[in-house]
């Protein structure tokens, strides 16, 4: 990632000196997705909605686990008394189970996924069309993004090219007051 991102900065560079070079200027400016998203009164209706399906799972899961717990402690506790046919049929079910135990863990973590792709998709996609109506209406060639680490590809800037209260009053959210 930190090499698509050199390289990046390298291809910027020989972009805005070819630019420069024709007389061109650039008008280019940067935001934070992530405090944007952090700051949308909608997001905090979608995380909600998010931990509550997560809790779900989780009871689900917990719920799966106990009983895969218990029937395995009461395997323990007889398994010296059983017939050799009781404790194949025994053992042969405590495996099943905890396939399926496996099983539910690993599909949950994929439906987990989707829903946080499902629910958050329409902000991201807000988020977007309100960066793009900045770009267009203020006359910026590029918005970059910045804010997450490993993926950012704007290693530094003045913060008087942050457009994020420009994408903010787009949204139609007041943007919150700037700490110094």
């Amino acid at each position: 990632m930190k090499v698509k991102s050199i390289i990046f900065a390298v291809v910027l560079s020989a972009f805005s000196l070819t630019a420069s070079a024709q007389g061109v200027v650039m008008k280019i400016g940067y935001t934070n997705v992530e405090y944007i998203l952090s700051q949308m009164p909608e997001a905090k209706q979608v995380d909600s909605e998010f931990k509550a399906y997560e809790a779900q799972l989780q009871n689900q899961l917990q719920s799966k686990g106990t009983e895969l717990q218990t029937k395995l402690q009461e395997y323990q506790q007889g398994a010296a008394t059983m017939t050799d046919l009781v404790r194949a049929d025994k053992e042969a079910e405590l495996q099943s189970l905890n396939q399926r135990f496996e099983a539910f863990q690993r599909e949950a973590q994929t439906s987990l996924q989707k829903k946080q792709g499902e629910l958050y998709a329409p902000l991201f996609e807000k988020i977007g069309n309100a960066v793009k109506a900045v770009r267009t209406e203020n006359g910026y060639d590029m918005i970059f993004s910045t804010g997450v680490p490993g993926v950012d590809i704007l290693l530094d800037a003045d913060e008087k090219y942050d457009v994020s209260d420009l994408v903010f009053k787009k949204m139609g959210i007041t943007p919150p007051a700037k700490l110094n």
